[in-house]
């Protein structure tokens, strides 16, 4: 089979039927991996954390592979468009959700204010969102496409870091009290942060450059 037949036929497979190509699958797979991820976070057996984890991050994975086929096999659609940016924002706010009612993930030597710090980040990175998410709608009515910033960008990265690390962290302390568990929270914890201080500027960046579309 030559270069040319093998690119044919992989483009056959990433199609597939309508409007439910390989990429769109991939979104929808994303979508279906987020109760398994809360049912492995919330089941208890050592190393549940860690399966979560895994979960997490295979989840992650199908959003750089739908993105990346869709580009690459000229597969971009409207149902991929509106799927996409869907489950990435239920994935990631079902995690952060989830870890606020495990103190553990951020209370760890820390007291309870911090925990109460980081449900208000939480907070702030949900209304975030809801308010860019109404402020496309609005512009969309109007004719006008806002497409995503690279403070948005930045933000979406490093949420997913800040999950993974923590994950990562709380589940290696089931198997030991190593320092180095602390160590991988903080720098989790501090990931968080960023992803808070990004989530803000992201979406006053959004409203500021797009406040002609509130006036109109």
């Amino acid at each position: 089979m030559n270069e040319q037949d093998k690119n044919s036929r992989a483009y056959k497979i990433a199609a597939g039927d309508g409007g439910m190509n390989l990429p769109n699958k991939l979104t929808v797979s994303r979508v279906v991996m987020i109760p398994v991820f809360i049912v492995f976070f919330y089941v208890n057996f050592t190393g549940h954390y860690l399966a979560a984890l895994a979960v997490f991050c295979l989840a992650c994975l199908t959003d750089f592979l739908d993105g990346k086929i869709a580009r690459k096999y000229n597969l971009v659609t409207d149902l991929g468009k509106f799927l996409d940016p869907i489950a990435d924002k239920v994935l990631v706010l079902s995690a952060l959700v989830v870890m606020l009612t495990a103190p553990r993930f951020f209370t760890f030597k820390l007291g309870s204010w911090a925990i109460i710090a980081a449900g208000c980040g939480v907070a702030v990175i949900l209304a975030r969102e809801i308010i860019v998410s109404g402020f496309r709608m609005v512009a969309a009515g109007k004719g006008t496409v806002i497409a995503a910033d690279i403070f948005g960008k930045y933000k979406t990265v490093t949420q997913d870091i800040a999950i993974v690390v923590l994950l990562a962290g709380v589940g290696i302390a089931e198997f030991t009290d190593h320092m180095a568990c602390d160590i991988v929270r903080y720098v989790g914890l501090a990931f968080f942060a960023l992803a808070v201080i990004l989530t803000v500027i992201s979406g006053t960046n959004y409203l500021v450059k797009n406040r002609e579309v509130l006036k109109k």
